[in-house]
């Protein structure tokens, strides 16, 4: 599985290799400001934090733009799985957004990836240090799951995996 967090946009030949190698993908949406020039040159004005005309849709319109870089490389739908870049080149209010509107981003037809763990967002919002978000991510694993997310990136497993099974037992009901 390859997981780039520049949606196929950074590496010219990602894109083929994974193809070639028949991984699966994950493609992040990232407006963050690379710190390596060439990247920055290659994304041209992508990665222009915090401006967006409209979330959403910029988002979905973003991620599909990766999903049709998978696409011409070979990569097959049921290998692409599409993440909001939750922290990357957003605010602690568009974090939030994304999060509660996962749905909006399942209509794009793909499997969401939530990584939202320890993020800065919780941070600013419980005003807490990383190592004392496990509750805040927590509550963002929950609501993820209930608004569409399928896999959840995190780095407390074993509290995070109760959390998802529930979180789907009472939602999906599996």
């Amino acid at each position: 599985m390859v997981n780039d967090v520049w949606g196929l946009r950074a590496d010219p030949e990602l894109a083929a290799v994974a193809a070639h190698t028949k991984a699966a993908v994950i493609l992040m949406h990232n407006r963050s400001k690379p710190a390596n020039v060439e990247v920055r040159k290659r994304l041209g004005n992508a990665y222009q934090a915090a401006e967006y005309m409209n979330l959403l849709e910029n988002v979905c319109s973003e991620l599909m733009d990766s999903v049709r870089l998978a696409r011409s490389a070979g990569i097959p739908d049921e290998r692409i799985i599409v993440d909001p870049g939750i922290g990357f080149g957003k605010t602690v209010g568009q974090n939030l957004e994304l999060i509660d509107r996962l749905g909006e981003i399942r209509t794009l037809g793909f499997p969401v990836l939530l990584g939202a763990s320890r993020k800065s967002f919780i941070g600013y919002t419980l005003d807490l240090p990383p190592e004392q978000r496990l509750e805040g991510t927590a509550a963002a694993v929950a609501v993820g799951i209930t608004r569409g997310a399928d896999i959840v990136r995190v780095h407390d497993v074993a509290a995070m995996t109760r959390i998802a099974r529930m979180t789907d037992a009472l939602v999906r009901r599996r």
